[in-house]
């Protein structure tokens, strides 16, 4: 590691001219933690119905860098507030900072019988999750739900 002393007697115009290279190679390295996090939102369509109710979920990432590593190549779970839940994970290349980019729409339908159901989303990497949104839907029995 170089470490650059500017002692008090050089002008405060030399001092930048030393240091001013070093500072603009450090801020070009940018980690997760200096990129803008992608915004998650969940959508359900419709949001109510009779039963049995076919309901269209998308989750998408709005905003935020295109090569956000936390959310690069996660496995997605749904719960479905049913008892029911669904996994699936991906096979991606290895990440590559400033050329990988972030899957941003999750599209799934799923059926839903009579009851006020809890939709929830995640995002995992590995166990982590490393963010998760819920939604809720309602759903009014149907013919079929009746005694």
């Amino acid at each position: 590691m170089h470490t650059i002393r500017v002692r008090r007697v050089l002008p405060a115009a030399i001092a930048c001219l030393l240091i001013g290279p070093l500072a603009a190679v450090a801020s070009q390295e940018r980690s997760d933690a200096d990129k803008e996090r992608p915004k998650l939102t969940l959508r359900a369509s419709p949001r109510a119905g009779r039963s049995p109710l076919r309901i269209v979920l998308t989750a998408e990432l709005i905003g935020g860098a295109s090569d956000f590593q936390e959310f690069y190549c996660p496995s997605v779970e749904w719960e479905w507030g049913d008892g029911t839940e669904s996994e699936a994970t991906m096979d991606c290349d290895p990440y590559e900072p400033g050329k990988s980019e972030i899957r941003r729409h999750f599209t799934v339908e799923h059926v839903f019988r009579a009851g006020t159901h809890t939709v929830s989303f995640r995002l995992k990497q590995k166990d982590k999750v490393v963010a998760g949104i819920n939604t809720q839907v309602q759903v009014q029995p149907g013919i079929d739900d009746r005694p």
